[in-house]
């Protein structure tokens, strides 16, 4: 049995317990027991199916008991610990992941009734240090060195992440810690990810405990971390929460206040926005960086790089500037969307550090969850703090905005191969960012002050997406990014925020806009059962239109068509269902609507004119497409239905006109197979089957195809006066031509 099989074993019997199905769940964990080896638990399992045996009998016979409920609910989650405690002990025996290689051979030496004072005594000594200049105290072989200490926090970190169950002992020490006015920030926050990672390995009601402990940190820091890790959590244990009054209950007392509402907002948008970053860093890929090199062999020139570093230039802006994208135009619109995505908080920056991931400071798991700062006793294996150059560099870079702690230190870890002057080069750049975002932030402080939340926590989704997706042992591990993260389907938050319609509108808004048309219909229909909206049903129906569902898509314009929002592009929208429909009949009348109210919109008269044609009216779509023809003689499109029009109605002399300027422009294999009917209803058969041939041998036209296309087209053929007769002698004769 592998990972992979385990793990559906344990979800389906965990399943079962959600849903009140005992029966399959006690089932299925007497055969893991049994199938593992792990007789030892055979006994716990046989009392509680024993218990709920008697139980079943009493319910059965009638007894009365009016404790029953809270028995049964007490049951299931020691069924539910039962098999959280059998599925981590087969991973320990037999997992191959790397979180039980680690856990196999990690042997902790903590003491927690002392570690707290050996912890904090490293910055005493720090400060001790700082007071006096003495050079015996500042070399004493009793001074803790920045390595040691950190590598009892990495210690620490593994020890809470490979912890089933918090006792009384661990959890006071974990609130002790937090509080500690001593302990570096960037630590503790370290500490919250190792609950997060704890916590998706093996549930625990503690565990939540000590995240909300640390999401009433004063920090942003550390509370950011800590309400990612709640969401998470919250996400990944819906199904059994309901058991766990101390989670819910607290999670309400939460709800009270109004900074946690925005807060759990803004974390559920950014999870939701985190799904796009492939499609970005495809669009920087494919789209803006290709531009970019194209521009650049000429960049140095028109930019006179060479007299930016002259100091004793004025303050004037080169007009050159404004020439740089003369020779790729589009990519300036690209720049300012790639902007957009930035200051939207979107992760811009996964594939630039993606190859940076391979420095020896990563091979140290607990480093992935290390936030950036300048003394991490890490970046002296690699830099220069002598350096006053490399300083100016750290500084930079810690207050960098844009970057998460993961790519801060591969930026960091990279100025070994970056040349001096380069590196203040850069410094200069980053100090001058960092400068414009810091008068940004102060003045968003004053309107918003849930702002710099809102950056830390995204940067920490981005530091907890690149684990998750760029670590070389990334398969050993579930990858929460592959999750929906939808929030409003789930029992316990999902409750929680239908209480405020004006979040979860904020949610829809936010998959509609990022074309996440499923989720945000699901959202649009919980909306509308509320109350009912036009602009609503408008949303919903263009969600059902952009997913193929063109009836459930008529039916919800038809619903806006009450509202008397935005008529004419409501009329539009339902007869476009109707044509998807093959309801040509019922699509010509909605467009016969809109064109009362807009008479001049050609688009308008082409729908009607495809109508009209849809339903053999040859002579009146003709009317129509001569009319967007005199209107708008560039538009090529309309020459085709003219063509077919006339083709079908008769005219082959006005058909092969047509049909010969679109052959003459850039004919597709339709076109050439249309001037062959044509060609033949003049009598021409050689013509007929030159283009006939031209159609399959230039194109892409199958054979097969190309015979399945005319056989189609064959009935109108014979209405225009072809003779059955010669068809199967044409076509022969065609499969000869072709194999010529």
């Amino acid at each position: 049995m592998n990972d992979k099989d385990l793990k559906i074993k344990y979800d389906t019997i965990c399943q079962h317990l959600a849903q009140r199905k005992l029966k399959p769940a006690f089932d299925l964990l007497e055969n893991l027991i049994r199938e593992s080896g792990l007789l030892i638990h055979l006994d716990e399992w046989r009392n509680l199916e024993q218990n709920y045996s008697y139980m079943l009998k009493y319910t059965v016979e009638g007894i009365q008991d009016p404790e029953r409920q809270k028995v049964y609910r007490k049951l299931i989650v020691s069924v539910f610990e039962l098999c959280d405690k059998i599925y981590d002990e087969i991973r320990l025996k037999m997992s191959s992941s790397v979180t039980y290689e680690k856990k196999r051979g990690f042997k902790p030496a903590l003491q927690f009734h002392t570690l707290l004072d050996e912890l904090e005594d490293f910055y005493l000594q720090e400060q001790l240090v700082s007071l006096v200049d003495d050079a015996e105290v500042q070399q004493s072989s009793k001074r803790i060195s920045a390595r040691d200490h950190q590598q009892k926090m990495v210690t620490l970190f593994y020890f809470v992440w490979f912890q089933n169950e918090l006792n009384d002992e661990h959890r006071a020490f974990l609130k002790a810690f937090l509080n500690s006015e001593l302990i570096e920030k960037s630590y503790k926050s370290f500490i919250v990810s190792a609950m997060l990672l704890s916590l998706l390995r093996y549930f625990d009601e503690a565990k939540f405990a000590v995240l909300f402990d640390a999401y009433e940190h004063e920090l942003p820091e550390i509370n950011q971390r800590a309400i990612v890790g709640l969401l998470i959590g919250f996400y990944r244990y819906d199904s059994r929460l309901a058991y766990y009054p101390s989670i819910t209950g607290r999670l309400k007392l939460l709800n009270e206040n109004p900074e946690f509402k925005q807060n759990l907002e803004q974390i559920i948008i950014q999870l939701i926005r985190s799904k796009e970053t492939e499609k970005i860093q495809k669009k920087i890929t494919d789209e803006i960086l290709p531009e970019m090199i194209k521009i650049s062999p000429n960049l140095k020139d028109k930019i006179n790089l060479d007299s930016l570093m002259d100091d004793t230039m004025g303050d004037d802006e080169n007009p050159e500037w404004e020439k740089i994208f003369e020779d790729s135009p589009g990519l300036m619109n690209k720049m300012e969307e790639f902007s957009e995505l930035q200051m939207e908080g979107a992760d811009v920056f996964m594939s630039s550090f993606a190859m940076l991931k391979m420095f020896p400071f990563f091979s140290e798991f607990a480093n992935w969850f290390m936030p950036f700062f300048t003394k991490n006793p890490e970046i002296d294996f690699v830099v220069n703090r002598g350096d006053s150059v490399t300083d100016q560099f750290l500084k930079a870079i810690d207050a960098a905005p844009v970057l998460c702690n993961s790519d801060k230190y591969s930026f960091c870890l990279s100025l070994q191969n970056i040349p001096a002057e380069n590196r203040e080069f850069m410094a200069e750049g980053l100090k001058a960012e960092m400068q414009q975002f810091d008068e940004l932030q102060n003045d968003e402080a004053l309107t918003d002050p849930g702002k710099k939340a809102a950056y830390i926590s995204n940067l920490y989704i981005q530091d907890l997406y690149r684990f998750f997706k760029l670590h070389p042992r990334k398969t050993d591990f579930e990858d929460i990014f592959n999750w929906r993260f939808d929030f409003h389907n789930k029992e316990t938050l999902g409750e929680m925020l239908k209480e405020d319609a004006g979040i979860v509108r904020n949610i829809a808004e936010y998959y509609f806009t990022k074309n996440y048309y499923n989720e945000a219909a699901e959202v649009f229909n919980y909306l509308l059962s509320e109350e009912k909206s036009g602009e609503l049903y408008q949303k919903l129906g263009y969600c059902y239109q952009k997913l193929g569902d063109f009836e459930q898509a008529l039916k919800a314009y038809k619903s806006a068509e009450l509202f008397e929002l935005n008529k004419k592009w409501n009329l539009n929208k339902i007869a476009l269902c109707y044509r998807n429909l093959k309801q040509p009949k019922k699509a010509l009348e909605y467009y016969r609507e809109v064109e009362v109210l807009d008479e001049e919109n050609l688009n308008v008269q082409l729908n009607i004119g495809h109508c009209l044609l849809e339903l053999d009216r040859f002579e009146e779509a003709l009317k129509t497409y001569f009319k967007v023809e005199y209107l708008m003689p560039e538009n090529k499109k309309v020459w085709k239905p003219i063509g077919w029009c006339s083709l079908v109605a008769g005219k082959f002399e006005q058909a092969e006109k047509y049909f010969a300027k679109l052959i003459d422009d850039s004919p597709n294999k339709h076109d050439l197979m249309n001037m062959g009917h044509v060609q033949w209803c003049l009598g021409k058969r050689k013509e007929a089957l030159d283009y006939y041939k031209q159609s399959i041998v230039k194109t892409e036209f199958t054979e097969s195809e190309f015979f399945e296309v005319f056989h189609e087209d064959l009935h109108y053929l014979i209405g225009l006066g072809i003779d059955k007769d010669d068809v199967p002698i044409m076509l022969d004769q065609l499969r000869y031509f072709v194999e010529e």
